[in-house]
This record gives C-alpha cells, sequence and structure tokens, in this order.
C-alpha cells in the first residue's frame, strides 16, 4: 500500500482539476449536463484512481489504476478540443491544462515504471 498523498502526479492532479473546472465555468451553461459534467467527471477521474490504486494490494493493481487514470487524462484532452472545434473555449484557453495534464500523463508513466521495476 501506498500513501497517495505523498505523490505528486496526484497533487499535480488536484491541481488540475481546479484548474478544469474553472475553465468549464465559461462553457455555456445548455452544456452543464452535457460537456461539463463530462469533462468535470473525466478531469476528477485522475486523482481518484490515483489514490484508489495506491491503496490495493499489489502493483499490478496499482498499475491498473494508474492506466484507467491515463485513459481518463486523454478523455480529457479530447473533450476540451471538442470545445475548441464547438468555439466554446479557444486554443488558447487549452493551454495550461493541456501542459499539465500531458506533465501528468508522463509522471503516470513513470510511475509506472518505477512500480514495474519493483
Amino acid at each position: 500500500m501506498h500513501k497517495f498523498k505523498d505523490f505528486i502526479v496526484w497533487q499535480k492532479a488536484r491541481e488540475l482539476v481546479k484548474v478544469v473546472y474553472q475553465l468549464t465555468s465559461m462553457v455555456p451553461d445548455e452544456e452543464k449536463f452535457g460537456l461539463i459534467s463530462q469533462i468535470n467527471r473525466a478531469a476528477v477521474s485522475i486523482p481518484a484512481n490515483i489514490a484508489e490504486g495506491s491503496g490495493r494490494k499489489t502493483n499490478i493493481d496499482f498499475c491498473r489504476f494508474l492506466d484507467i487514470a491515463n485513459g481518463s487524462s486523454f478523455e480529457l484532452e479530447t473533450l476540451l478540443i471538442l470545445c475548441v472545434d464547438l468555439s466554446y473555449l479557444s486554443e488558447k484557453d487549452l493551454i495550461p491544462v493541456q501542459e499539465l495534464n500531458q506533465e501528468i500523463q508522463k509522471m503516470i508513466y513513470s510511475l509506472k515504471q518505477k512500480l514495474n521495476k519493483n
């Protein structure tokens, strides 16, 4: 079992959630139960799965949850791109989120590599 609060990737994922919630407040209210909800759920899923996986008994199980977290980060990226396609957000709006999200993806990959060695 691992202490998820000590993982920098989990801390960064928490930060990502805050940034995403601020960003989705710019999306029209008519998308409240559509894109906004799905975007926010994908963002929340990242730190939640890192935390859940850290509580599993084996590194293999932890890696499975890291895969789910990583999948959610790619889902988030896609949903935000769709917001640009629909002219709800600008590409410039996405830059900080995309940079943080890509950093988290790399950190998840590195953590998985470390866990697989142990």
